[in-house]
């Protein structure tokens, strides 16, 4: 695996590249022994949240393996690594806040997915300037089930959805494009232990179950975006100043996480789940107000 350790701005190419497509990937950000931390990190939080994910559907897991940058310093060590965010700066400016995380772990032979989608349509957020990048602590290959898109989708007008509320689908609402998706232009991000995928908010993506006998795909999606960005909702969203300054106030930026007892954590875990849950995804949006790629470079 190569040396992290130095600055991982994108080339102008690349983000050419991005812009086009509306993806980039593979980027390497993690060296070994961060992978090796992350992820004995991720399973010990797992293993203390057994009673809680015992009974729960693929979308209802969902919650617990959200936010988690919010509350877990581990977690968000991965969210302010330099790495990654030397790459997010180079697409959207030098003022960066984290919006939003989510775990997104299938074990082998676990049958959930995730359908053909497109973030923007619930996210209410104007104008929609935000990346995702999706970290991998494991291999996260077509046979595993890796995240797929479909390239060139950011640009064109977005797609309806429907929600099918599907026991295996892990999205929260089992939302999926209404319409047919044409697999055949769809390519397959595959990403080793320590790489990230970027992709852009409107582009059609997705993945299929884990169909490996010994090969878990566990990575972290997080969602940047500028200061500048409003969401339309009845509050603030909660957010996490990662780099730069805030001259906006359009986010309620939350503090740093500190360490402490995991029965405390989870407490605030679920305040902040609730009210997030409360504030994003009130209605869809069918079309945004601007749906191009992301233009702005450093």
């Amino acid at each position: 695996m190569k040396n992290t350790n130095q600055p991982m701005s994108l080339t102008q190419a690349q983000g050419q590249k991005f812009e086009r497509d509306g993806y980039l990937a593979p980027i390497q950000v993690l060296n070994d022994d961060e992978v090796k931390r992350y992820l004995s990190c991720y399973l010990d939080y797992v293993n203390q949240n057994q009673a809680r994910l015992a009974s729960l559907k693929p979308s209802e897991k969902y919650l617990v393996f959200s936010e988690t940058h919010f509350v877990l310093p581990w977690v968000r060590d991965i969210v302010f690594h330099p790495q990654v965010l030397d790459a997010m700066e180079s697409l959207l400016g030098p003022n960066l806040i984290a919006w939003n995380t989510n775990w997104f772990s299938k074990m082998p032979g676990d049958k959930a997915f995730i359908s053909w989608h497109q973030d923007g349509t619930y996210w209410s957020l104007r104008p929609p300037t935000v990346v995702t990048a999706w970290v991998a602590l494991t291999p996260s290959q077509p046979w595993n089930g890796c995240m797929r898109v479909v390239p060139g989708t950011h640009t064109q007008p977005a797609m309806p959805q429907r929600e099918t509320y599907a026991d295996d689908n892990m999205l929260s609402r089992g939302q999926e494009i209404a319409v047919e998706v044409d697999e055949g232009k769809a390519v397959d991000l595959a990403l080793q232990p320590g790489e990230m995928s970027l992709h852009h908010i409107w582009i059609v993506h997705g993945s299929n179950a884990n169909t490996s006998k010994d090969t878990p795909r566990i990575g972290l999606a997080i969602r940047y975006t500028k200061p500048e960005v409003v969401q339309e909702s009845p509050h603030k969203p909660l957010g996490m100043l990662v780099r730069g300054k805030d001259r906006h106030g359009n986010f309620d930026l939350q503090p740093e996480p500190s360490p402490g007892a995991m029965e405390d954590l989870l407490v605030r875990h679920r305040e902040i789940v609730a009210r997030i849950r409360g504030s994003a995804m009130v209605n869809a949006q069918p079309s945004p107000s601007t749906n191009q790629p992301q233009g702005e470079r450093k």
